[in-house]
């Protein structure tokens, strides 16, 4: 609990504004320690802020804050807690954190001095040793850690840095002292959701943002991307961003840096090693990569040397790396920093390497593995944490990550000593930290909550660049020792306030003297994979959604007398069980409870809403290649159909849901036709819709115009394929088999016939990459070219229901002959010689 303070409202009428204004709004609990000082007063930085606040009433505060949420879900930013595999809105708290200039040059030099520190760390840890063979450093500190890895010994990364990417977690006490509380090299999360919440915290309070000269974001990441490509001495490298996947807990993150710094993201089966190099896995064979940013725990890098049951490394990794063919941020191996009993032995170290003290103190800690220190941690046990030495948790002590000596009882001790006793090397004593407190908006007042900062820092040709601000966590309670997003905890954006205007930064190169280059990177075999399902899903989501209305419609105009059109509605609900749409026909099941079903079910694999579901996982694979407001729709139509799901419906409710989320639907191709570069990746995702679509086409005139169809079924065959309006323009007569299968089969100027699909599938297949050398049609193009020639000639009052099956079938044969040779995943990904650009 905080100490109460009296708040000192004597300076002026800014002063009493604010000091009305938290009077007002803070709770019983007391004044957080950052905003007001011992002396009673609002610290100067807080006061703008506040003086803004106290400007806005209680309905104007709420209105921005309910608006910064909504920026939260309509950009996407979530994270993953683990076990979970749905994702949770980012919890952004409403109030930032903020920092004064002078204050933040101590912590920016603490954090650049610890990172060069615990860099040359690294270097004897994996070379010469000398720290453990002059007895300044225990062999079993080194040894004993799970995160050091042997197959690295003797390692000499390029450039001569095992650290790339550093942060350093800190918190402050309530007397204002910040202490490192710990290190992380492993795969720092954080620097991306600072970025999110830097874009949401600017547009809630952008005066405000603007006037007290927040520090830009920008500069750090420019730094940090031109050290990666210098690192890489190549003049065009490839550069790529190694994740673990959609169910990271952090993937959104992990989007979100790949789009912002250009980096290709890709996961460990897009990447393979040959002839002691890495590539990458494109539309175009293998691409060296000259970098790559590390995302995955070392342990699961190279299921060849280190965790053989891993899928998310790549094979041969290691020896990749130890021939200097690749750069990797941060070396796998540097997670040996981030164990606790070395944090005993930094300060000896520091003196003996860099000649100086630590700027940036860490708490106390004593390791166990040496006899004198265990003793001195159980004897002054009840004012002690008791903390793993090495990983996360505590041996002997299941689920607990720290243990505070105060808590145990007789036994509990008894045990914790006894086990510490036996081996005292798993184990590190520490001083209690008491965490200093921020405000919070919290059910309209201004709580007090402990929080941690993460600083990043990052290794550049001009020394440690530390990133202004940092990954902020608050804790959703006072009484806290560890602060996790796992576990209620919220984040806040972090304002280190400038002396002067700050200027406005971007990511794109100053210099005139940059190459041009109209089609850049190249496409992941995975991405393009992803990108043509989901074209595919989109398409079929809409099919399934165009039966549905048009069912729906048929049921309205069924209750009429003497309505004979029973034909389409028998042929609709056919169609859609036969899609797996509804689960199979319950005599029971009325046709609108069918078609409430293939809309929102969630028992089908086939119904709108899992088809939307499917699309939304594609999607999220390839969200580093997809604009806000694109990821925006696609979640957007999946709380449309997710509504279908709440309960019964009548037709009329249920055709204004399907027509909402035909209209989503629209706005997607919309988007994606407009805004999607004409590129690889565009001609996939393309591609998966025009094969779907023209499948469609041809299951829908089997359905609808067979020799038995009525006028009715033919003009539900027009109604889905969208050309009502076209046909009554052509044709005077009503609908007729023949024309209609003509414009739903053939017609080439139709954009929902399967000609017109066909024709647009070669015209894509021509313009991506071939690995023949010989001048030879590979086996997609050589499948369309001969299906594109033969729609060309064929005659619509030749066709029936056979010939448009065997259509329906080389169109399928089609899909397997592009998901064969693009979507090249397994060990048989061919070479290519020469380098083509593609996106």
């Amino acid at each position: 609990m905080p100490a109460e303070r009296t708040i000192d409202a004597s300076t002026g009428e800014a002063a009493r504004r604010v000091a009305a204004w938290i009077a007002r709004y803070a709770p019983p609990e007391g004044v957080p320690d950052e905003l007001v000082g011992p002396d009673g007063r609002v610290r100067p930085h807080w006061a703008s802020l506040l003086d803004t606040l106290g400007g806005l009433s209680r309905e104007d505060i709420d209105d921005r804050f309910a608006a910064a949420g909504r920026r939260i879900r309509d950009m996407g930013v979530s994270y993953r807690v683990l076990g979970e595999t749905k994702e949770r809105t980012w919890p952004l708290s409403r109030l930032p954190l903020l920092l004064p200039q002078a204050e933040w040059r101590e912590i920016a030099a603490g954090v650049a001095q610890r990172a060069e520190l615990l860099d040359m760390v690294l270097r004897d840890a994996y070379g010469e040793q000398r720290l453990v063979k002059e007895g300044a450093l225990p062999a079993a500190v080194i040894a004993g850690s799970p995160d050091y890895i042997r197959p690295m010994s003797g390692a000499t990364p390029p450039g001569g840095r095992w650290l790339r990417f550093y942060a350093a977690e800190i918190g402050r006490g309530p007397d204002g002292r910040w202490w490192v509380l710990g290190d992380r090299a492993q795969a720092p999360s954080g620097a991306g959701y600072s970025l999110e919440n830097r874009l949401v915290m600017a547009r809630t309070f952008p005066r405000l943002y603007r006037d007290m000269k927040v520090e830009r974001l920008a500069p750090f990441f420019r730094d940090f991307r031109g050290a990666l490509a210098k690192a890489a001495q190549q003049k065009d490298p490839r550069i790529c961003l190694l994740t673990p996947g959609p169910f990271s807990e952090s993937y959104s993150e992990q989007v979100s840096l790949a789009r912002y710094l250009g980096f290709l993201l890709v996961e460990g089966a897009d990447l393979v090693t040959s002839e002691r190099k890495l590539h990458v896995r494109t539309i175009a064979g293998l691409k060296r990569v000259d970098v790559v940013w590390r995302r995955v725990d070392a342990d699961w890098c190279d299921p060849l040397e280190l965790n053989a049951a891993s899928h998310l490394g790549v094979p041969g990794l290691l020896d990749t790396i130890r021939e200097g063919n690749v750069t990797i941020a941060n070396m796998p191996g540097a997670g040996l920093i981030e164990s606790r009993a070395l944090l005993s032995f930094l300060p000896t170290i520091a003196r003996r390497l860099l000649g100086e003290d630590l700027r940036l103190a860490n708490i106390a800690t004593w390791w166990c593995g040496q006899d004198e220190a265990r003793d001195a941690v159980l004897a002054s046990l009840e004012d002690r944490a008791v903390a793993p030495a090495f990983g996360e948790h505590l041996a002997g002590f299941p689920g607990r990550r720290v243990a505070l000596g105060a808590e145990f009882d007789a036994a509990g001790r008894a045990r914790l000593t006894e086990a510490m006793r036996a081996r005292g090397m798993d184990y590190v004593g520490q001083e209690v930290v008491q965490l200093s407190t921020t405000p919070v908006w919290q059910d309209g007042a201004l709580v007090p909550r402990p929080f941690a900062l993460r600083v990043f820092a990052a290794a550049t040709a001009d020394g440690w660049r530390v990133m202004p601000g940092g990954f902020c966590r608050v804790s959703d309670r006072l009484d806290v020792r560890a602060i996790s997003m796992g576990a209620g905890a919220q984040s806040a954006d972090v304002w280190v306030l400038g002396d002067r205007p700050t200027d406005n930064s971007t990511l794109l190169p100053m210099s005139d003297d940059v190459e041009i280059v109209r089609m850049v990177g190249d496409l992941p075999s995975r991405a393009a994979d992803n990108l043509f399902w989901m074209g595919r899903y989109f398409e079929r989501a809409e099919a399934t959604l165009r039966l549905v209305r048009s069912l729906c419609n048929r049921l309205t105009e069924a209750d009429a007398p003497n309505y004979s059109g029973r034909q389409p509605i028998e042929r609709l609900e056919r169609v859609l069980l036969a899609w797996g749409a509804a689960p199979t026909r319950d005599p029971r099941l009325s046709a609108a409870e069918l078609a409430l079903a293939a809309a929102g079910g969630t028992e089908t694999a086939g119904s709108a809403l899992s088809i939307a579901r499917a699309a939304k996982h594609a999607a999220s694979i390839v969200r580093e290649r997809l604009s806000q407001d694109i990821w925006h729709l696609v979640r957007l139509l999946e709380a449309r159909l997710d509504d279908f799901s709440q309960g019964p419906a009548s037709e009329p409710e249920v055709l204004e849901g399907v027509e909402q989320s035909l209209h989503v639907l629209a706005a997607l191709s919309g988007l994606i036709d407009e805004n999607f570069n004409r590129v690889a990746g565009w001609c996939f995702l393309d591609l998966g819709k025009r094969v779907e679509r023209a499948i469609n086409a041809c299951r829908f005139s089997r359905q609808f115009a067979d020799e038995g169809a009525t006028i009715d079924s033919l003009d539900t065959l027009l109604e889905l394929i969208d050309s009502q309006i076209t046909y009554r323009s052509r044709y005077l007569a009503g609908a007729a088999l023949a024309p209609v299968l003509d414009m739903a089969v053939l017609d080439p100027y139709n954009p929902r016939s399967v000609g017109f699909q066909v024709a647009k599938i070669e015209e894509h297949l021509s313009s991506l990459p071939t690995l023949r050398h010989d001048g030879l049609l590979e086996a997609p193009r050589r499948l369309a070219v001969k299906l594109r020639a033969e729609i060309e000639v064929a005659n619509a009052a030749e066709l029936d229901a056979a010939k448009i099956f065997a259509l329906e079938q080389r169109l399928m044969s089609l899909a397997d002959a592009l998901a064969s040779r693009y979507f090249l995943q397994g060990s048989n990904a061919a070479h290519f010689e020469e380098p083509i650009r593609l996106a």
